[in-house]
This record gives C-alpha cells, sequence and structure tokens, in this order.
C-alpha cells in the first residue's frame, strides 16, 4: 500500500457572492476530486489548535502527524533547516520577507501601507540581489541573512530574543506602524531597508516594467531550533516532500524525509504542476517511498490575493494537473493506494489571509469504498458529520491500512 497526501495551501474559503453563494473550491471543475468523493469519506478536521495562530507552520505540522503544541518552535527556523542555515541552540531565526510598502515620497516608515507581501512573487535572483544590497549596512556577528526561495528569505539572530511580529499577508492594505516590532535593532533595519531598497537600479527597474517595488524587509515568524521527531521512526514509513517553499521542505528536513527538487516548482499560479505529480509517482513507484507529502501553494497566494478567479484557477490545476495525473500513474501501476486531499487552513478572499476554521478533507482508498456519495467541498464536509478534533491524528486514518 502507497500513502499520497495532497495539501492545496489555503484551498478553503466561505461562500462568495460572485461565484452565486459558493466557495472556490465549491465553485472550481474538479472532476477527479469528486469522482474520489464518490465513494471516499469526506469530513472537517481541526488542524490549528486552540490558542495558536493560523499559520501554515502549524497546519501542516498538524497534517504530517506532529501535535504543534508539542513540536512547534516558530516558522523561520523550519524554514532554515530547508535553506541548510547552521543553527546554534542560542540563535534565533526570523523570516525575511521583500515586501511592498507605499512609496509616497517623504513620508515617515510607520505611515507607509503594507502593499504586497511578497512584491509580485518576486523571483529569487531578483530577491537575492536585494539582500546582497542590505549585508554591507546590517550584517556583523550577531545578524547574518540567508537568501531563500522568491521573497521568502531569513535572519539569524544570535544570541537574540523571539520577538513577535505580525506576518506582513496580516496587514495586507493597513499601515504598518503599529505592527512594527519593539526590538529597536530590528525595527531600524526595516525602517533603513526601505532607504537602501526603494530606489535601488532593480527596483526602478521593476516599477518602469509594471512590476511592484521589493522596497523593504520585513522580519517575523521568529523562533528557536526545532527538534523533530523522525517521520520514519514515528510512522515506520519512508517519506518524502514535494513542495516548492522552505518552510516545507524545512520540516521535511527536521522530520528526516527526503526533499524531491522540481525543476520549476515555484510557489505560484504558474508552479510545475506535472513535475509535482510525476516527482511523487517516481518516489512512490521506483524510488521505495511509502508515503509522499504533495504541497501546492498556489490557493493560498490567490487568497492574499484577493484574486477570486485566480483561487478557482488554482484549484482547477491541482484538481486536473496534480490529482489526476498522480492517480492515473498509481492505478495503471496496480498498486494499491490510499490519498488524502485537504487544505492546512482556509485563507478566505474577503480577509486575504488564514483563518484557524476546520478544513474539509477527501480520503480516497483504491481498494474499498469508504463513504461517499457527495461532491468534495466545504458544505459536504461539513454535513458528513465527521469532524477530526485534534488535526494531526489524521495522518494515523491515513495509515490504517
Amino acid at each position: 500500500m502507497k500513502y499520497v497526501i495532497v495539501l492545496g495551501d489555503g484551498m478553503a474559503d466561505e461562500p462568495i457572492e460572485t461565484l452565486g453563494g459558493k466557495t472556490p473550491l465549491a465553485y472550481a471543475s474538479t472532476p477527479m476530486m469528486d469522482t474520489l468523493a464518490k465513494t471516499g469519506e469526506i469530513g472537517l478536521a481541526k488542524t490549528i489548535p486552540n490558542g495558536m495562530k493560523p499559520g501554515s507552520d502549524t497546519a501542516n505540522l498538524a497534517v504530517l502527524g506532529y501535535d504543534p503544541e508539542k513540536y512547534y518552535s516558530g516558522r523561520s527556523p523550519l524554514e532554515a533547516l530547508s535553506i541548510g542555515v547552521p543553527m546554534q541552540p542560542t540563535d534565533i531565526a526570523m523570516r525575511c520577507n521583500t515586501v511592498t510598502l507605499s512609496d509616497e515620497p517623504g513620508l515617515p516608515y510607520a505611515a507607509r501601507t503594507m502593499i504586497d507581501h511578497s512584491a509580485d512573487e518576486i523571483s529569487t535572483s531578483d530577491a537575492a540581489e536585494l539582500i546582497e544590497a542590505v549585508r554591507p549596512v546590517f550584517e556583523n556577528e550577531t545578524y547574518k541573512f540567508y537568501v531563500g526561495t522568491s521573497y521568502r528569505h531569513c535572519l539569524i539572530w544570535s544570541g537574540g530574543v523571539v520577538q513577535e511580529v505580525t506576518p506582513p499577508h496580516d496587514i495586507l492594505g493597513k499601515v504598518v506602524g503599529e505592527y512594527l516590532p519593539t526590538d529597536p535593532v530590528l525595527r531600524s533595519m526595516m525602517e533603513q531597508s526601505f532607504d537602501i531598497l526603494d530606489q535601488h537600479p532593480l527596483n526602478v527597474a521593476r516599477a518602469a516594467a509594471g512590476k511592484r517595488k521589493a522596497n523593504s524587509l520585513w522580519l517575523w515568524g521568529a523562533g528557536t531550533k526545532p527538534a523533530l521527531s523522525s517521520f520514519t521512526e514515528k510512522t515506520g514509513k519512508k517519506g518524502a516532500m514535494v513542495s516548492a517553499v522552505d518552510l516545507l521542505k524545512g520540516i521535511a528536513v527536521g522530520a528526516g524525509m527526503q526533499v524531491l527538487h522540481v525543476e520549476g516548482a515555484t510557489g505560484g499560479l504558474t508552479t510545475n504542476y506535472e513535475g509535482k505529480a510525476a516527482a511523487a509517482a517516481q518516489a512512490l513507484l521506483e524510488d521505495g517511498c511509502d508515503f509522499v507529502y504533495i504541497h501546492v501553494e498556489a490557493p493560498d497566494e490567490m487568497g492574499h490575493q484577493g484574486s477570486v478567479e485566480n483561487k478557482v484557477k488554482a484549484i482547477e490545476y491541482l484538481d486536473a494537473r496534480v490529482i489526476r495525473p498522480l492517480y492515473d500513474r498509481l492505478t495503471a501501476s496496480g498498486e494499491d493506494f490510499r490519498m488524502l486531499i485537504l487544505p492546512d487552513h482556509p485563507t478566505p478572499i474577503r480577509l486575504r489571509t488564514h483563518t484557524g476554521e476546520p478544513v474539509p478533507y477527501l480520503l480516497y482508498d483504491s481498494t474499498s469504498a469508504l463513504g461517499g456519495g457527495a461532491l468534495y467541498n466545504e458544505a459536504a464536509a461539513q454535513a458528513a458529520g465527521i469532524y477530526v478534533e485534534k488535526g494531526y491524528t489524521l495522518i494515523d486514518h491515513l495509515f490504517e491500512k
């Protein structure tokens, strides 16, 4: 038996008037997921424990079977594992976004507005050039910057203290002043970064090309060195991770899972969907893996952007370009398999950020009917009457065979 989790990041949502009162998941054309739901089990799972902030960090830990209340030590340290940062026990890791702030001349930094947490999903090469521009000013024995993927980078603060700073995707369209860190050095870095980056030649060129400037750093997601138990020792399964983002790859590294590289996997709407499906199939059918976790970031990014059309499109791409080809490959091989499909958390278009509401899941077994008769969406999952209160136990349900 082979096992798969397909995670559509932020895929769950609220009913939207322009979609006829349907959610993007219910509105999207998802024939593959609906086919699996005919014989599969659908229900709701609570992936964000009470009292914890709704983020992809805590939620994906839960979906992988790690209780966030036990294992979570901060978001950025998990990403640091993926980047290969040599963290010491006394280090603090912080996520360093390259963001777009409003650029009115002469306006104080604290009075600027958060326009885009991703600077139009800036390329890694462009972002790396901007990180290089701030290094000579900010780096010393205490503070070191490391380049990650796209807009997601890392600051290591030697001997630092965990600072709670609001994620930039939670304050889109808001003035940033009340959300700045209390630590004077971190705040000064962010303020000075605008002075360095706003008129950087790369940003001038981006603006001329109609792209948003990546004109400030935003430091958040602080935490200490993580200590995850081995996924194989915990489950008895050899696992692999397919994802474009450092957070998920870092969780995999920490758990001792194999990280599969997919050329063209970006974390955006135009990611290499087919490549992710092919990498998962190869790991399961040729490379001896028992379990693969496929993470697709696009629905979440489209939710943050507030794009109804593109969120629907991202869900349809997930269905047609990841789930269907993987299903076809596994079925053609004759290998028995179980597939769990779900979001990690909702990212409602109305809010443009995460919430901690329970998420709909679909569990399919190629060898037997688990239930079925309904389509896969939020309303159908709620109507099914199955509720997994501790989301980190859902993977045990997947592994029951």
